[in-house]
């Protein structure tokens, strides 16, 4: 559906984009993920027809989103950080009109509004101005306008930022009902979102990409923390364990125990990193009461990767 070939985007002297290539597959969500200033939204504006590359090649459901740009815009609903919604409009009113932007029939339009609106969860709203709804049904309006055409790829940056807890919830939940019947973009900071959305990770870092895989394998890598429960002075064990050199760092669980407080230790290799502590264990008398392996988070991953590019 989607296919990146040698993406490259120069700014005078500053590369945004360095000869990135990665590929979507029809009806699949793929998270996008960077720090800021990664070339995720400079990525987006180039997919979605905004703004021509230095160099590359980018294909939309067939098209080229240079030579054919026109086509892929047809194809492409855009959800922006900042939605662009005219606030001096009712809600109906600005679907109405985007429909017509984009293309639609009269015949066809008023249907589906009508559905869009029903999907987006926005009929109680239908006829407010949209200066007076909330920011959760904003970001609705806000992908609502990206469906109204029923496009065949989707493009989402932040739909969930600044939304409380349950606006977050109601807008993930909607995201994983267009699974399958549309191919998805999701760019976000918000890591756990991708995590439950998400079939596929793309992550960049200073314009270079750096992993490109499924959550699970992210995060089924090499074990590189264990979790601890020592009996012994809590004090003297996490000096212990801090003087360790198999030991990349000590963190001491949060408990009111004072005789078998728990650690989250890390390492580089765990066979050398397990013998040392039961070293450090028997040597000070103390009793190893539990011993685990942590599996990594996508947040640890994220912030491995894009610390170890970045030194």
């Amino acid at each position: 559906m989607i296919n990146v070939e040698n993406l490259t985007k120069d700014y005078g002297g500053y590369r945004a984009l360095d000869d990135i290539s990665f590929s979507v597959e029809k009806g699949e969500i793929l998270g996008f993920l960077g720090p800021n200033g990664a070339g995720k939204t400079t990525t987006m504006r180039i997919l979605t027809c905004y703004s021509p590359p230095t160099k590359g090649k980018v294909m939309v459901a067939g098209y080229d989103c240079f030579e054919d740009s026109l086509n892929v815009r047809r194809k492409i609903g855009y959800l922006p950080e900042r939605v662009p919604l005219y606030e001096d409009m009712r809600v109906d009113e600005y679907l109405i009109f985007v429909a017509k932007i984009k293309g639609m029939s009269s015949r066809d339009t008023k249907h589906k509004v009508s559905q869009i609106m029903g999907d987006c969860g926005l009929g109680d709203v239908s006829k407010k101005m949209i200066s007076s709804i909330s920011r959760g049904y904003r970001q609705r309006v806000g992908i609502a306008q990206a469906l109204v055409n029923d496009p065949e790829v989707l493009v989402l940056d932040e739909p969930t930022v600044g939304l409380d807890p349950k606006q977050i919830k109601e807008i993930r939940n909607l995201i994983k009902e267009l699974a399958g019947k549309h191919t998805v973009i999701l760019s976000t900071h918000i890591l756990p979102e991708v995590s439950l959305l998400c079939s596929r990770v793309i992550i960049i870092n200073e314009g270079k990409l750096i992993a490109v895989d499924t959550p699970e394998n992210l995060t089924s890598g090499s074990v590189s923390r264990m979790f601890l429960r020592i009996s012994g002075d809590v004090v003297k064990v996490e000096k212990a364990l801090s003087s360790l050199t198999e030991i990349k760092g000590v963190e001491r669980e949060l408990t009111t125990a004072k005789d078998a407080c728990g650690f989250i230790v890390t390492f580089d290799n765990e066979k050398k990193a397990r013998k040392s502590v039961h070293s450090v264990i028997d040597t000070n008398g103390w009793d190893l009461i539990e011993m685990r392996p942590m599996e990594m988070s996508l947040e640890d991953v994220f912030i491995k990767l894009v610390t170890k590019e970045s030194t």
